[in-house]
């Protein structure tokens, strides 16, 4: 056992973890800020209590994460280790060009690419992915668009004779449920990935075993923690992206597209599915909007949106990979 090691890899994931927090915070503070229903600082803050509620729900992600994506029995602290730096790095990278790309497929990715290197092909979950990340991953921000714009649609004719200024009042309020129902999905799916990490890092120093799955109670609240001062730490340039420029976005939008995305992401932490909140929050945000017509959305920048979700998998991947033989070097 290497035991200093380990502690390496337990600090760089709760590092992961806290990347996590300040970089998906836009994913649900857009829609409170967006909509002047909270304030930035008073959002985050009430994030960041109910990602912390959040994280202590199930474990059924992490166990997706910890023995799903790559071999638990093949896996290395380095393997691990590679996976969370290489993650890191374009979480930064994206964060800091104002891009909401995915920080769960840039933690996927990373684990793909340093099992790659590290055992080949046999190292990756090749039917886990496909089955626990691919098709949820394309199909939640389908459903998160759908119901968004049906929640839309619904809200039209119920309330079409009511005056824009109540409406926009009644949904500010209603706004302060949904976008903390966003938050504590978005704790209960996030923070697991990192409680896996850990996890698999313990499996991999003999501390715990493969064949069972248990996450301890430190790992919990150590990861619930990190995210929720990520949380707190805001991601304002992404902010800004979501919150106006996909389009100008009324309380009844926000409402609406927060819980969509909430559901949706309760429905894949619930099947343990570490699915994207990015992708899940961006789908509504645009389901909601479309009510308002085709040039109602700011298209151009959705599309730039989608092409960061699709190089983020295999771009975590090659930095992961690219880094584990210094890693090996150095440990």
């Amino acid at each position: 056992m290497n035991n200093t090691l380990l502690v390496v890899v337990i600090v760089v994931g709760l590092a992961f973890d806290f990347t996590n927090g300040f970089h998906d915070t836009a994913n649900y503070v857009a829609t409170w800020v967006g909509t002047r229903a909270l304030t930035p600082r008073m959002a985050v803050a009430v994030s960041a209590v109910a990602n912390l509620a959040g994280a202590f729900v199930t474990t059924a992600v992490a166990k997706t994460v910890a023995k799903g994506i790559i071999d638990a029995h093949l896996a290395t602290q380095k393997t691990i280790l590679a996976a969370l730096l290489g993650a890191i790095v374009w979480n930064l990278l994206t964060w800091w060009i104002g891009l909401p790309s995915s920080s769960t497929h840039a933690l996927i990715g990373g684990l793909i690419g340093a099992a790659l290197v590290q055992s080949g092909a046999s190292g990756v979950q090749w039917h886990g992915i496909v089955e626990k990340v691919v098709i949820p991953g394309a199909v939640s921000p389908v459903i998160g668009f759908a119901g968004a714009f049906a929640l839309m649609v619904i809200i039209y004719r119920v309330f079409f004779r009511v005056r824009p200024g109540v409406v926009h009042r009644g949904f500010r309020y209603g706004q302060l449920v949904t976008g903390t129902w966003v938050a504590f999905t978005h704790g209960a799916n996030d923070a697991q990935k990192t409680m896996g990490v850990i996890t698999l890092a313990l499996i991999a120093n003999g501390n715990l075993s493969a064949d069972t799955f248990n996450v301890p109670i430190w790992v919990k609240v150590g990861a619930g923690l990190t995210i929720a001062a990520g949380t707190y730490a805001g991601g304002w340039r992404i902010i800004r992206t979501l919150g106006q420029r996909i389009y100008k976005m009324q309380p009844e939008h926000g409402f609406a597209a927060q819980l969509s995305a909430g559901t949706t992401l309760y429905a894949g932490t619930h099947f343990g599915f570490p699915i994207s909140t990015t992708h899940v929050v961006t789908g509504s945000i645009m389901g909601a909007g479309a009510t308002r017509g085709v040039s109602a959305v700011k298209w151009g920048i959705a599309g730039n949106i989608l092409v960061a979700w699709l190089l983020t998998l295999p771009a975590a991947a090659l930095v992961s990979a690219a880094l584990y033989y210094p890693v090996s070097w150095i440990f």
